[in-house]
């Protein structure tokens, strides 16, 4: 491993391809016997700490199609949260069910679980078949794994049965030295950015992307307004830009003051701090207060100069959702990706058909939608927001600590990369953007209780 690192370093990462692959790499796991430890524990007191592990695991051997790459950097998203506290059920039945649909599938049931969902690195084996990448190639990776062989799929990658999220419901992952992926996964690292940085946004800027601009999603048009839950967040850092660059304004709702700048540093104006403002959308754990909704919407209307939101980007789930689908514009779109405060969402359903609104769901990205993500990173047109960098020793931390969300933007992790801040190609892109690509590195990680 040492030697690929020097290659790597020293500017010639073409020299791989002849250099030996070791037997053993590290990685973050998950262990199928342990996925009842915190039976009887609410969510929010489950502590990822005690369920991840970082330990030697063997190398998996690229099949047709697939690609093994060393991973210089990683980041932390909610998917390895869910995993890492076994919910909404532990992602060993998604190994399993893998490990039935082919022979390759096989090799994922494993009594471990090596999690992560992006990664920036090099590619150092190809599989069989491979022919856009070669060993020595810098590149990040998209989480979509998928195996294409029913027409379902054809349209639209996201729809097809046999789609996975890797790192989630796949093995080897990206928290680790080493990943294996499908070539398909892979696209160009952005040479403007550190191998840190360039890892940071794979999975949620392509999220943001699909849910908000694509003809999937919401279909975001200039002028339009947009609420925007967690808006410094890890998704929502990026639905904030996007929104920004595509000539729409952003409502960012935020939980503390520190957060709110951030937001200001991103360009948005109109922000509001759920925290401070003291919103309460729960009169208790069955009953919802649609008095918060109306003075949410009044709110929301005295920002805008009296306009409803045009889209609402919905990510937090139970806690919001009825807000959400109260406030959003006649004929608007509440569009939804994720439940991280749970699964089950409950709405006043007058608001939605007499309304004429709409729900949609979004999952991820399809490979089109996550290379023109990408494409938009690579321009400098959207950046990352990478808030704090940590060791691989350090994973367990850092997924603990955005369960409690503690965080702001993309937590990073450092895999093979030695320190922060190698991996530059494109010095003079990098000078034109250094203050937006800085402007989430405010603290570092803390250390929670």
């Amino acid at each position: 491993m040492e030697e690929i690192l020097d290659a790597i370093i020293a500017g010639a990462p073409g020299d791989v391809g002849h250099l030996r692959v070791p037997d053993f790499y590290r990685g973050v796991t998950l262990h199928a016997d342990e996925v009842t430890m915190f039976d009887g524990v609410a969510s929010g007191d489950k502590d990822p700490r005690k369920s991840l592990h970082l330990e030697e695991v063997p190398t998996p051997q690229p099949a047709p199609g697939e690609v093994l790459v060393a991973v210089l950097a990683s980041g932390i998203n909610h998917n390895t949260v869910w995993s890492s506290i076994f919910e909404p059920l532990p992602t060993f039945g998604f190994l399993s069910r893998y490990g039935k649909a082919s022979p390759h599938g096989a090799r994922h049931d494993l009594p471990y679980h090596v999690l992560g969902s992006d990664l920036a690195g090099v590619v150092l084996r190809c599989g069989e078949g491979v022919t856009p990448w070669r060993p020595g190639d810098e590149v990040v990776a998209h989480c979509l794994s998928v195996e294409l062989s029913h027409p379902d799929g054809h349209a639209d990658t996201m729809l097809d049965p046999e789609q996975r999220i890797w790192g989630f419901e796949t093995n080897f992952g990206g928290l680790a030295e080493l990943a294996l992926v499908k070539a398909n996964q892979l696209m160009p690292k952005p040479g403007h950015l550190t191998w840190e940085e360039a890892a940071a946004s794979g999975l949620v800027n392509s999220t943001a992307y699909r849910q908000l601009v694509s003809a999937n999603g919401a279909r975001l048009k200039q002028g339009d307004t947009v609420l925007i839950w967690g808006a410094s967040g890890g998704l929502g850092s990026y639905a904030t830009q996007l929104v920004l660059n595509g000539g729409a304004t952003p409502v960012c709702v935020v939980s503390s003051p520190e957060k709110a700048e951030a937001c200001r540093r991103m360009g948005a104006e109109l922000i509001i701090d759920r925290s401070a403002e003291g919103y309460r959308f729960w009169k208790d754990e069955h009953t919802q207060d649609q008095r918060e909704w109306r003075r949410f919407g009044t709110r929301l209307r005295e920002l805008t100069g009296g306009e409803d939101p045009d889209i609402v980007f919905e990510h937090p789930g139970r806690e919001t959702f009825g807000a959400s689908v109260y406030v959003a514009r006649r004929g608007g779109t509440i569009v939804s990706c994720a439940s991280t405060s749970g699964f089950q969402h409950t709405y006043d359903n007058r608001y939605l058909w007499m309304h004429l609104k709409r729900i949609v769901g979004t999952h991820f990205a399809n490979y089109r939608e996550a290379w023109e993500a990408n494409r938009l990173i690579a321009q400098g047109r959207i950046h990352p927001t990478l808030s704090e960098v940590v060791p691989l020793e350090q994973t367990a931390q850092a997924v603990h600590v955005v369960h409690r969300n503690l965080h702001q933007g993309k937590v990073g992790v450092l895999c093979l990369a030695p320190r922060e801040g190698l991996g530059v190609t494109d010095p003079e892109l990098r000078a034109r953007h250094e203050t937006a690509i800085n402007r989430f590195r405010t603290g570092r990680v803390p250390a929670a209780g």
